[in-house]
């Protein structure tokens, strides 16, 4: 089983789907420090599946409208390009995803869905090869991508518990991750400690996936390593700039 290029951001994000949204989602008044300010980070990465791929790719979050957020991740080279991307509102401290986007092409291979949240009915349309269908979600329910910034706002929490409720491949899964300390990491903007975070549900599938959460840049993912199947996948950040 090849690596899921979508782990970059569930790891790991043209068109966004309408968004379909409770009223009281963007009731909550928040202020301006309470959540992770707008940026742009880049990481190089390296996919290994038979050869070995290497390419620049692009993480932004930005601010749309009061209380409308917009998270993706593009890359793209000659034979591989991937473009994943939500956008959110959100409650407290908790991300609301409205849409997800996602589209890939790896050797020749396309994939691309896109889920809409009607958070009237409690249900997400799945848009998967021009065949949409829906799906009932419970309250809390997130993406996999806005998966990334929920926990990087909650280690900025101090939260102990780690654990998500996905919509993924028409079912909600739940993704579980643990601390594994913190170590200190070489990156082009510099040396930082960094807190290693375990996704622990899927280690009975011989998968391993790793992330470094950095304190000092606002939790910022500064690296990332994907092991399956004796394939990798990699990343680590290359530039960063705040824009809060």
């Amino acid at each position: 089983m090849g690596i899921n290029t979508r782990i970059i951001f569930a790891t790991g994000l043209i068109a966004i789907a309408p968004v379909l949204a409770s009223p009281n989602v963007h009731s909550s008044a928040e202020s301006p420090d309470s959540f992770i300010p707008p940026y742009s980070a880049t990481y190089s990465t390296v996919w290994k599946k038979g050869i070995s791929l290497k390419v620049e790719g692009t993480q932004t979050l930005s601010k749309t409208s009061d209380n409308v957020w917009n998270f993706k991740f593009k890359a793209s080279t000659l034979i591989a390009s991937l473009h994943e991307e939500v956008s959110f509102t959100k409650q407290d401290e908790t991300i609301v995803p409205l849409s997800y986007f996602y589209k890939s092409q790896v050797l020749g291979k396309k994939r691309k869905a896109t889920l809409t949240f009607d958070w009237d009915k409690n249900t997400v349309k799945n848009d998967i090869k021009n065949k949409p269908w829906n799906m009932k979600i419970e309250e809390g329910t997130i993406d996999k991508l806005g998966v990334q910034l929920q926990i990087r706002n909650d280690l900025r929490n101090h939260k102990k518990d780690l654990t998500y409720k996905i919509a993924d491949g028409g079912h909600v899964k739940h993704w579980s991750f643990a601390r594994r300390g913190t170590e200190t990491i070489d990156t082009k903007i510099g040396r930082v400690n960094a807190i290693k975070v375990e996704r622990t549900d899927n280690t009975s599938k011989k998968k391993q996936t790793y992330f470094w959460f950095a304190p000092s840049l606002n939790y910022l993912l500064v690296k990332m390593e994907h092991y399956e199947d004796g394939e990798s996948y990699k990343l680590n950040l290359e530039k960063l700039n705040e824009k809060g």
